[in-house]
């Protein structure tokens, strides 16, 4: 009895893993500096991870250096893993939308460049859906065009490792970068306090 019971416990615990599996998902933004696009996402309670990267270019396995360049046609992305019990692809996208500037092509506050563009880097068919749903209701609310593409996911490659929570590994210089990039001025000025 004993030893059906171990095995029992054994496959649940084994097979719990997959059946919560069943409701992690992707998002992927583009939003100017990466730096600054993951602390916003990391704060959401159902947010597993964040990943600085690069993706929507044509250069496989590209490095920082390459891509700041604007040479490879990548946009400075984050890629997101998420509970969408927890939280849900329209609540991911009005952190973007809120944290970015929509209003110019581009460029993302001090950034300037395609590199910098701001992005919506949808993973299906819902995603896109939703994505477009949500531009057209920032267009209405701020009364002006809006320039932040809506494409399908590509290949996303991971930044180098100093990249990653750059918030949280060298805050002073990252808040320093956000405060001389006017980046929080210009977000209050579009979305307000």
């Amino acid at each position: 009895m004993k030893k059906l019971l171990l095995i029992i416990l054994l496959c649940w615990f084994t097979l719990a893993p997959i059946a919560q599996a069943d409701n992690i998902a992707k998002a992927t933004f583009a939003g100017g500096c990466f730096w600054c696009m993951e602390e916003p996402f990391d704060e959401l309670d159902g947010v597993i991870s964040t990943t600085s990267g690069y993706t929507g270019g044509n250069v496989a396995n590209p490095n920082y250096k390459q891509v700041s360049a604007g040479r490879t046609g990548h946009a400075e992305s984050v890629e997101i893993e998420y509970n969408a019990d927890k939280v849900s692809y329209e609540q991911l996208l009005d952190v973007f939308w809120h944290n970015i500037d929509p209003t110019v092509r581009n460029k993302q506050f001090c950034d300037v460049g395609n590199q910098y563009r701001s992005a919506v880097f949808y993973h299906d068919e819902q995603q896109k859906a939703l994505a477009q749903t949500s531009k057209e209701k920032v267009a209405q609310e701020l009364d002006t065009n809006i320039y932040t593409e809506i494409n399908p996911a590509s290949e996303f490659y991971p930044a180098e490792d100093y990249h990653q929570n750059y918030y949280q590994t060298s805050t002073l210089l990252y808040k320093f970068y956000r405060s001389r990039c006017g980046r929080d001025r210009r977000l209050n000025e579009i979305w307000g306090e």
